[in-house]
């Protein structure tokens, strides 16, 4: 670490401190040129991979657009923020923890489904009506099929008794 004072390359830590969240590292050093004191902090960069668009394009992943994603899904439905806040943290994660320098956004896409399944049903259907491109009402019926399983059926209507 150079010193912010006279550009000298040689400086000892005399302290360090982990921060109460534990996600910062607080040093104090001093110079062994000039003798002054001066504080550094480190931090951990995570780098998220490049997300592969379908047509092929890159872009950086981008933690607004899950959410925007989810909030469009989850329009006028009785789900807490912090709901969502903890399924975007939890898909960040499965990201991160793979590895991998580029994700396909279908892969992505699969991740926020099975979030927004365990959240409503609703808003998993309406999110996967955009992101299977539904292009009939067979389409809803087969999801909501889905989401129902198979043990529960529609009850059948009685006919009307005749006088």
């Amino acid at each position: 670490m150079k010193c912010p004072f006279c550009n000298a390359d040689d400086t000892n830590v005399v302290d360090s401190r982990v921060s109460e969240e534990g996600s910062r590292v607080r040093r104090r050093r001093r110079c062994l040129t000039c003798e002054k004191r001066f504080t550094t902090y480190e931090t951990v960069e995570l780098r998220l991979p490049q997300v592969v668009k379908q047509d092929g394009n890159r872009s950086e992943f981008n933690r607004n657009k899950l959410l925007t994603g989810f909030m469009r899904a989850l329009h006028k439905r009785p789900v807490p923020t912090e709901y969502v806040d903890a399924a975007i943290d939890r898909i960040v994660q499965k990201i991160l923890s793979m590895g991998e320098r580029e994700i396909p956004s279908r892969k992505i896409g699969e991740m926020v489904m099975r979030e927004l399944y365990k959240l409503d049903k609703v808003a998993y259907i309406r999110f996967s009506s955009v992101y299977k491109s539904f292009q009939d009402a067979d389409d809803f019926q087969d999801a909501i099929m889905e989401v129902q399983g198979p043990q529960r059926k529609k009850p059948e209507k009685k006919p009307e008794q005749q006088k």
